[in-house]
């Protein structure tokens, strides 16, 4: 088989192409890959709102009990909360079974290791090969050394009390809308921000397990854009399906993304003293006003490739202490160890709150770019045809050409679904539109063909 591991875990349709059967499997070699040498180990798992989370999380924990290690379920939790309990719990692992802000006939399985980090692409090779070797030299346990399941109820509790620490000022005055997206942020946001003295207006927090992220959160904010203007909010926040990404609307009804607000958090980390080394980590994909903004402020960006894990391992490397992707993933590894949804709402709640200037106040001192996104739906084996046909390669290089040093033309795979994704930035948003639509159904016609 083919490397099983995207960029953010296993991922795929449920029930087709992520099986009862693969999570088993998952389950038993993942359980002894990061816990040998631990004496009866004890692994978390949480997951989504999705329908499919029942049928993976027994074919998982059965796994992980079958190595002799014990399952503690934590039920429906965001992914960050996941990290952070693996923490505070002292567990050897944790694992989400989540497809963050995909459909919902997706899900997936990601693991952690015991310090709340992803997993390196070495241990998630070494966990496919024990599935491909059969299990070679993997325990299988009788009578009292099988593993046994706890149900932890107390894990939304104390991943609230986490999140609450994380700033030091409530929002007594303020009206927060919230936008849960049907998925793991349905109770915890809500908590988070009411017991903060806020008045909380919330839209999107009756989860059915098929209406997660369904024209609603952080993919779809326009219901929230909509919303906060009605209800008269000083903001608004809308999460994904797992909660480790968090967007923002101002009180206007616009929408305050990632890159604005790496550009508000990292300003007045810096004027607090806390940025360290004034450098945020930001991808390759982060909006050319960002640079721009964060020059007139002092403040230097560090990119890296697309994906929260190469944001992180370049903030662990380097100590910074903030980073982060237009799509809301923010890190604040003072706090969590991956992106945290909630943490990153509140640490934006709590600026406007101290500064007391509005959140489109705080937000202008970035212009966006025109910036335009266009999928390309290609087989997953033609993912690199961009750099392997002559024809594609140079449309793009006369792209480039045409924009003059003022724009920039980016092709990147997804990670979890079959596209390549067609970026392309300029001063111009109908030329770059028009641009960025060919390239991508060039693509797509030679991909297909």
């Amino acid at each position: 088989m083919g490397r099983i591991f995207g960029t953010d875990g296993v991922r795929g349709i449920a029930n087709s192409e992520l099986t009862a059967q693969l999570a088993y499997n998952l389950g038993r070699a993942g359980a002894f890959v990061l816990t040998e040498g631990a004496h009866k180990p004890k692994i978390l798992v949480g997951m989504d709102t999705r329908i499919s989370g029942d049928m993976l999380e027994s074919a998982l924990i059965a796994g992980i009990l079958s190595v002799g290690a014990e399952a503690v379920s934590l039920g429906v939790v965001p992914t960050p909360a996941v990290a952070h309990l693996t923490r505070k719990y002292k567990a050897d692992a944790g694992v989400v079974i989540s497809a963050s802000h995909n459909p919902v006939e997706y899900n997936g399985i990601k693991f952690f290791n015991s310090q709340g980090y992803k997993l390196s692409d070495e241990l998630e090779d070494r966990i496919q090969a024990v599935i491909e070797n059969g299990f070679v030299g993997v325990p299988q346990p009788t009578g009292a050394d099988l593993g046994r399941k706890v149900v932890e109820e107390a894990a939304l509790e104390h991943y609230v009390e986490f999140a609450k620490s994380t700033i030091d000022v409530n929002f007594k005055g303020m009206k927060i809308a919230l936008d849960c997206a049907n998925g793991a942020s349905y109770e915890s946001a809500v908590e988070t921000f009411r017991s903060l003295g806020a008045e909380v207006v919330v839209i999107n927090n009756d989860p059915d397990g098929i209406n997660i992220n369904k024209n609603c959160g952080s993919t779809h904010p326009e219901e929230l854009m909509e919303y906060v203007v009605k209800k008269g909010c000083d903001l608004g926040l809308a999460f994904d399906g797992d909660a480790d990404r968090c967007l923002a609307v101002d009180e206007k009804g616009n929408l305050v993304h990632g890159d604005f607000m790496l550009a508000i958090c990292s300003k007045y980390l810096k004027g607090q003293g806390k940025l360290n080394k004034d450098v945020v980590v930001v991808t390759v994909m982060s909006n050319l006003g960002l640079d721009i903004a964060l020059a007139k402020e002092g403040i230097t960006p560090v990119k890296t490739k697309v994906g929260d894990r190469y944001v992180l391992e370049e903030m662990v490397k380097e100590g910074y202490v903030l980073g982060g992707e237009q799509s809301g993933h923010v890190i604040f590894l003072e706090h969590n160890t991956t992106g945290d949804g909630l943490v990153t709402g509140l640490q934006l709640a709590a600026i406007v709150k101290k500064t007391g200037e509005k959140l489109s106040n705080l937000a202008s001192m970035m212009k966006e770019l025109p910036q335009v996104l266009v999928n390309a739906k290609i087989p997953n084996e033609m993912k690199n045809i961009h750099e392997t046909d002559l024809e594609i390669a140079n449309e793009i290089k006369k792209m480039e050409e045409r924009l003059n040093g003022v724009g920039r033309v980016l092709i990147r795979p997804s990670g979890t679904e079959p596209l390549l994704r067609v970026m392309l930035e300029g001063e111009n948003q109908s030329e770059i539109d028009e641009m960025a639509h060919s390239l991508a159904k060039m693509i797509e016609e030679k991909a297909n063909s």
